[in-house]
């Protein structure tokens, strides 16, 4: 994987890093809806599923920004921030109970995304292991679709004394309102890295993108 070290001296979020790394070490997150009603009609009218199409736009959001691909070595206290981040997806076993995790490689080009996303469920699907390596795959982010309930509020908690830079990211079902389907997202990332403002810039990117990625693929 390939990084770069960030000056932290000259980081623009200095004094706030600083702050959330030494003060107040916590994270900062929102649950909120968001608006997929074309995302979810792009997916029937192509066929596709309306699953991996979010999972590509929301890998394509949160490699837009150095923000959402920081990054911290323990063993030299740097901080870094990576080129690529990529999601790791969860898969449910309905007669275990239980997920595995599956490393998915973001790939800029949706096709490609969209064939070797599928590729990977479906290898996971023959699995019952949890096999979660973050040691190998540092620059991996959480992605994990609650489909069984469309809720208002969802909390992950970590420990105050890890500095968890990559992005957690859960979504729910979404329903209908107001003929519209709106879904819940909960946006997950560490103080030190980011505030209220990069949280919710994350739901702005992705209404954005969703827009053009359906509008630029009407047939």
């Amino acid at each position: 994987m390939n990084y770069k070290i960030i000056d932290k001296e000259k980081y623009y979020r200095h004094g706030v890093f600083r702050h959330f790394m030494e003060d107040c070490k916590c994270s900062t997150s929102i649950t909120a809806k968001i608006d997929v009603t074309e995302l979810v009609n792009y997916s029937k009218h192509t066929d596709t599923r309306f699953y991996i199409n979010f999972l590509y736009l929301l890998s394509k959001v949160l490699n837009s920004r150095d923000d959402y691909k920081m990054g911290f070595l323990w063993e030299s206290g740097d901080l870094i921030c990576y080129e690529t981040v990529n999601p790791i997806q969860y898969i449910f076993h309905e007669d275990t109970e239980t997920c595995t995790p599956v490393y998915t490689t973001y790939y800029e080009n949706y096709e490609t995304f969209y064939v070797n996303a599928i590729k990977d469920v479906e290898n996971a699907k023959e699995t019952r292991e949890y096999q979660l390596d973050m040691m190998n795959h540092p620059n991996w982010f959480d992605a994990s679709y609650i489909s069984w309930l469309s809720y208002d509020a969802l909390h992950v908690e970590l420990s105050d004394g890890y500095p968890h830079f990559a992005p957690i990211i859960n979504w729910g079902k979404y329903s209908q309102q107001d003929g519209r389907f709106m879904m819940p997202l909960t946006v997950r990332l560490n103080h030190a890295i980011a505030d209220g403002y990069l949280v919710s810039l994350v739901y702005r990117l992705l209404e954005k993108e969703i827009a053009s990625f359906c509008r630029g693929n009407k047939e």
